[in-house]
Parts: C-alpha cells; structure tokens; sequence
C-alpha cells in the first residue's frame, strides 16, 4: 500500500513538532510512505528529520498544482493524505483534480473540508461522534483512544526533568497565588468563556489567570474587559510567547489550564498534558470544539476534566481551586500515566 502525504508544514510547525517520528514509523514491509513539501526547506531540524526518515520526501514547492496533481495520478497512488485543509499554505486544488482514488484530510484542519473530492476523515468517536456524523461530508475513520498524534515522548522527554523547571519569578508570575491558565491565541475566546473566567477568580480567593500576549494587541481589551467584570488588576497576567520546550516546561508552573470551548487546546492541549497540567475542558459538537476532551480521555483520567455545561465548567474549576489535595492527586495521576497511556503512545497511534 502506497501513501502520500502533503503538506506546506514539513519544517518548524506544530504539525511537525507532533507528527515528526510518524513518517518513520510506518512499517515498511506493508507501507510504502511519500511525503510531498509544498513548502521549500526551511532549514530547520523539523524539516531535516521528516526530510531523513520517511522513505520518500519530494519538494515540490516549485511546481505548480497542475504538475503535482498530474504527477501522483501517473505514480498511481492508493492514498493521498491532505496535511493541511483549510490552513496557511494548503494548495487543496491537489486534491480537487482528484489524482488519487482515495483522498484523505488529517490533522491540519478540525473539521470537515465540506469537500465531495476528500472522501474520509480520520478522526476518533469522541472528536467526531456518530451521532455529529451529519456535520461531516466526509466518511468518517475513527481510530482507537485519540485521533490527534504528538511526537512528545521522542521529542520532549527532557522537559520531564524536574531538576530542570523553572520557578515562577523567572516569568513575574506570582508565588503565592493560585494560577489559573489558557496559553491558547487570544481569537479562540468569547465573551461567554471570559466571563466564566472573570468569575472563577472572583470566587477563588488570591488567585490570578495567566494568559499570552498572542496576540499583544488583545491584552489591553482583555484587561479593560476584566476590569469591568470587577477583577483586580493584578488577577490578570500577561507573558510573552516562549520557544515550544521552555513553553512545555513553564506550563507546570500553573496550578489548572482553562481551557476555550468554541476552539479547543490542540497542540496547546497536549503541551499542557504533558507537562502534568490538569484542565477544565468543555465539549461542544464540532470537531474543533471536542479535541481537548478527547485528549483527556486518551490520558485515563479524562472524566475528571470534562464537563457538560458552562456551569459545570465553572463550579468544577472553583472546587478543584478550593480542593488542593484533590487537585493534587489529580495533577500526580496525570503525570504517572504520561509514559503508558495512550495519548503520548505515538508507536501505538
């Protein structure tokens, strides 16, 4: 069976940094794996690794659609894997000529192509229940625990180090509070999920929620929000976006990730994970709205994470705040299993 992957993404981006070992890992006895660039070499270990280990990588970035298309259709292609959907640098008029008999979108875009020319998507039946299956063009592939891949226990094994955390003075984040955070982009908020927010610290006593300037331009109005909701000030911290293994390695210095309902933590989700960090995720019906929680589930402690209302979100961030001990057991279980369960399993996958 032959596959070819394509994507703009094969250098420094997070669909590298998750999907890195997963070229390689292809048992090559039944798999024959292509792997086509429509972006030029970047120049990174990101790009050098897949670049190495999958069995063919082919740089097309300076063909033009019509020859890649005509291309894969002479090669004669089983199946053709779309990277991107709809994100920077997709070329989807690829797969509109329909050069291979059976097309696939993966992990670049949450959510269906709406696309008669991409005939499944690999998703899991948390992500993408039956019961959703009308929302979908596609035909959906459910895999077994997550759908979502990550490269973590090749790649970040370091960040597990506990000689090598930092402390929260290193970031100006205060010692003595109890630290709320969403490290996702400021766009996937809502004035429902900020109020939520605003609420949370008003009940928990000297707390702070920790967010990024990613964008900058939004910490000003997020501020000016929190404010009018009667947060103080200093319940609101701002930091600069890291380099990915010193972000991992500082999200343990929160004490609970809240996480964005209408566009969940993906990537971010599985940092957070990782790094031992519990959350408070809320699934809605798409795709881009339930991948935290099936990231959760994948880790076996998933139920005590999820809930199923705005309410519930809010009353289980407060008593997980108020309940040390029982939040600590649950950060202590989240942390044993990072190293058997399934979500940081990429072989298993």
């Amino acid at each position: 069976m032959v596959f070819r992957y394509v994507s703009s993404d094969f250098g420094n981006h997070p669909l590298s940094h998750l999907m890195g070992s997963v070229f390689g890992m292809h048992n090559r006895e039944n798999v024959e794996v292509f792997c086509y660039a429509l972006s030029p070499n970047d120049g990174t270990e990101w790009r050098l690794r897949i670049q190495s280990e999958a069995e063919h990588f082919i740089d097309v970035s300076s063909m033009s659609s019509d020859m890649i298309a005509k291309m894969i259709n002479e090669d004669k292609i089983q199946i053709l894997v779309n990277l991107n959907g709809y994100t920077k640098g997709a070329r989807n008029e690829i797969f509109s000529m329909q050069p291979a008999p059976i097309q696939i979108s993966y992990m670049g875009f949450p959510g269906t192509t709406g696309a008669s020319y991409i005939h499944y998507l690999v998703t899991d039946e948390f992500v993408s229940p039956l019961r959703f299956s009308h929302i979908y063009s596609e035909k959906l592939v459910h895999l077994p625990h997550c759908y979502f891949v990550n490269d973590y226990k090749q790649k970040n094994l370091d960040v597990l180090d506990p000689n090598g955390l930092p402390k929260r003075s290193d970031y100006g984040l205060p010692e003595d509070k109890f630290l709320f955070a969403c490290f996702n982009q400021l766009y996937k908020m809502d004035p429902d999920i900020f109020t939520t927010w605003c609420n949370i610290l008003k009940r928990v006593p000297n707390s702070a929620l920790w967010l990024l300037r990613f964008p900058a331009a939004g910490e000003t109005r997020l501020r000016a929000y929190a404010t009018q909701q009667g947060v103080q000030p200093d319940q609101i911290i701002f930091t600069d976006v890291a380099m990915k293994s010193e972000h991992i390695r500082r999200s343990a210095l929160a004490d609970l990730f809240l996480d964005t309902p209408l566009c969940n933590a993906h990537t971010t989700g599985t940092d957070v994970l990782w790094a031992g960090l519990p959350m408070v995720t809320l699934p809605l019906e798409k795709m881009a709205t339930r991948v935290a929680g099936s990231l959760c589930l994948a880790t076996g402690v998933g139920e005590e994470m999820i809930v199923s209302s705005l309410k519930e979100y809010e009353e289980k961030a407060v008593s997980l705040a108020l309940n040390r001990p029982k939040l600590q057991e649950l950060s202590d279980k989240l942390k044993a299993a990072r190293m058997t369960c399934p979500l940081f399993d990429t072989a298993r996958w």
